[in-house]
C-alpha cells in the first residue's frame, strides 16, 4: 500500500494520497481545490487517481472532490446528518448526466483496488461526518492499520462543534452538535489501541482550539493523553469544555460550507494574473482590492491608498478570507517569485479574481504615490484616549474577558468586516490585540474603509507591562 500526506502549512491541512500498489489505482482523501498535485504525486509513484473522498462538507477551505469529478474521478460522500447538509453538486453536473459518486451510509465500505475504505459516522463537528478504517486486503490483512478522522480527533484535541452556529448562522445548533461529538468520542474509546490515526488538520488550524503539532498519532495515545478525549467522562463536563474557548472563526467559513455542500465552482486551470505597473494598478482599482503582501515595516512606511496588510505567512488565507468578498478583484503587491504562491492560496478559499500584481520593486520606485499607517506606542493610549477616540481591542472574546482596558470595544479581527456598521465613523479607532499583528491587519482594513484607525504597537503585552488598569469579566 502506499501512502502520502500532503500538507497544506497555512491552512494546517492534511490531504492523504492513499493507492493499492497491486493495481495502479489511488484514492485522495480531503484533497484542495488544486488536484493538479494530488493526480502528479499518484503519477509519479506509477499509480492512477480512480477516487476521491471527504470526511466532511468543510468550513477552512474549498474542496478539490467536485474539480476531480469533473474529470471523471469517482466521488464517495457521506449521506449521513440532517437534510441542510446533504451534498447538493453530485446530481448538478453541467450537461448531460451526473458525475461518478457513491453516498455513504455509516458502516458501507467500499475498495479502491485490494485497499478496503469504512465509512464510520463521527457526527459532532458537522451532522454528516465521516472517518475512514482503511486496511490493505492485499497484503492478506483482515484488520484495519488506520482510521483517517478528519476533523473528529486531532493530535491533542478534537473537532469543534459550534461552527454550524458561530460560522455558519444556524442558531441552537452548538449545544446539539457537542453532545453529538460527545456521543462519536465514546464510540471512538471501543476502536482498537493499535491504529494510526491521521487527523485533517494540525496545529495552527481554526478547526479546534488546541491542536497539537505532531502530524499523526494512534488511537492508544489519543485515548490516553488528548485532554477532550480523556475529559469526556460525562456528557454536561464534556459539552461544556468543548464549547468554552473556541476562538471566533473567520468571516469566510460560512461561504465555505456553503460552496462545498452547493457545489464549489469548477476552476479547470489556475489564475495567470499579468504583471502590471503602478499607474495601470490605480486606473482599476476603485472597486477592487489591493492585497499588500510586504512585512510590516514596510507597509507601515508607505503603502498605496486603500490597500489591505496581508503579508504572505501563514496568516495570509485567514486574512485574505476574512477582508475580501469573492466577487471582488484583486490585485497584489507581491516579489515576483512568490506570484504563484499567492494565487494558489487564495484559490483554495474560494478567491478567484485575482486580476494583475505590481511587484515590491516596482512600487519602491513609486514613493510619490505611498502613505503611511498612523501608529503609536501602546504606553502611549492614556493620553491618547479621550472623548473623540474609541478603544478597539480585535482580540478573541475569551481573551477579551481573561483581561481588557477599561470602555474596550471588543470584534475579533476576523469578524471585523462584518461589524463595521458598529463602528463609529467620527471618531478615532485606538486598535490594539495582544502584542501587535493582528491589530496591524485590523487597522489596514479599517483604513481601506474610511476609518481614522490607528495601530497601538505593543498591544495588551506592553499595556500590562505599563501597569495599565485591566477589567476581568
Amino acid at each position: 500500500m502506499f501512502f502520502r500526506m500532503l500538507y497544506d502549512p497555512k491552512l494546517a491541512q492534511a490531504s492523504y494520497l492513499i493507492g493499492c500498489q497491486k493495481t495502479g489505482e489511488a484514492i485522495v482523501i480531503d484533497p484542495e481545490r488544486d488536484v493538479d498535485r494530488y493526480i502528479e504525486t499518484a503519477a509519479a509513484e506509477g499509480l492512477h487517481l480512480v477516487a476521491a473522498t471527504e470526511t466532511h462538507i468543510h468550513a477552512d477551505f474549498l474542496s478539490g472532490v467536485r474539480e476531480l469529478a469533473v474529470r471523471g474521478v469517482h466521488a464517495y460522500l457521506s449521506d449521513e446528518g440532517g437534510h441542510d447538509w446533504k451534498y447538493q453538486w453530485p446530481q448538478k453536473k453541467n450537461g448531460a448526466g451526473d458525475y461518478n459518486f457513491t453516498l455513504l451510509k455509516d458502516g458501507d465500505t467500499f475498495a479502491i483496488g485490494n485497499i478496503e475504505f469504512k465509512a464510520v459516522h463521527t457526527q459532532g463537528h458537522t451532522p454528516e461526518h465521516m472517518s475512514f478504517l482503511v486496511t490493505d486486503r492485499g497484503s492478506g490483512i483482515d484488520s484495519p492499520m488506520g482510521i483517517a478522522t478528519g476533523d473528529f480527533v486531532f493530535v491533542g484535541d478534537v473537532g469543534r462543534p459550534d461552527l454550524l452556529e458561530t460560522a455558519a448562522g444556524v442558531a441552537g445548533a452548538k449545544e446539539t452538535s457537542a453532545r453529538a461529538l460527545f456521543q462519536s468520542v465514546q464510540k471512538f474509546q471501543t476502536l482498537p489501541d493499535y491504529l494510526q490515526l491521521w487527523p485533517g488538520h494540525g496545529s495552527g488550524s481554526a478547526c479546534g482550539k488546541a491542536l497539537g503539532a505532531v502530524p499523526q498519532s494512534t488511537v492508544g495515545y489519543e485515548k490516553r493523553f488528548n485532554p477532550a478525549v480523556v475529559g469526556a467522562s460525562t456528557e454536561a463536563t464534556f459539552v461544556e469544555s468543548v464549547l468554552h474557548g473556541q476562538p471566533a472563526p473567520p468571516l469566510y467559513f460560512a461561504r465555505m460550507k456553503r460552496e462545498n455542500r452547493d457545489g464549489p465552482p469548477v476552476l479547470g486551470k489556475m489564475p495567470q494574473p499579468p504583471r502590471m505597473q503602478v499607474d495601470q494598478l490605480l486606473a482599476l482599482k476603485k472597486e477592487a482590492v489591493i492585497l499588500d503582501t510586504r512585512l510590516w515595516p514596510d507597509f507601515v512606511q508607505g503603502h498605496l491608498e486603500g490597500a489591505l496588510f496581508v503579508p504572505l505567512n501563514k496568516a495570509f488565507t485567514t486574512i485574505a478570507g476574512s477582508y475580501v468578498m469573492p466577487e471582488t478583484d484583486i490585485y497584489l503587491v507581491i516579489d515576483e517569485t512568490r506570484v504563484s504562491e499567492a494565487v494558489t492560496d487564495l484559490i483554495r478559499i474560494g478567491l478567484d479574481r485575482v486580476k494583475g500584481y505590481v511587484t515590491v520593486q516596482e512600487l519602491s520606485q513609486r514613493q510619490d504615490l505611498l502613505q503611511p499607517t498612523p501608529h503609536h506606542d501602546m504606553r502611549d493610549l492614556t493620553e491618547m484616549a479621550d472623548s473623540c477616540a474609541v478603544i478597539l481591542d480585535v482580540r478573541n472574546t475569551v481573551e477579551f474577558e481573561a483581561g481588557h482596558l477599561p470602555g474596550a470595544h471588543n470584534v475579533a479581527h476576523t469578524r471585523l468586516l462584518a461589524h463595521l456598521d458598529d463602528l463609529p465613523q467620527n471618531k478615532k479607532l485606538l486598535v490594539h490585540c495582544q502584542s501587535g499583528a493582528r491589530s496591524s491587519y485590523a487597522t489596514a482594513m479599517l483604513a481601506s474603509h474610511g476609518f481614522d484607525a490607528v495601530q497601538m504597537d505593543g498591544g495588551f503585552v506592553a499595556w500590562q507591562e505599563t501597569s495599565g488598569e485591566v477589567v476581568r469579566d
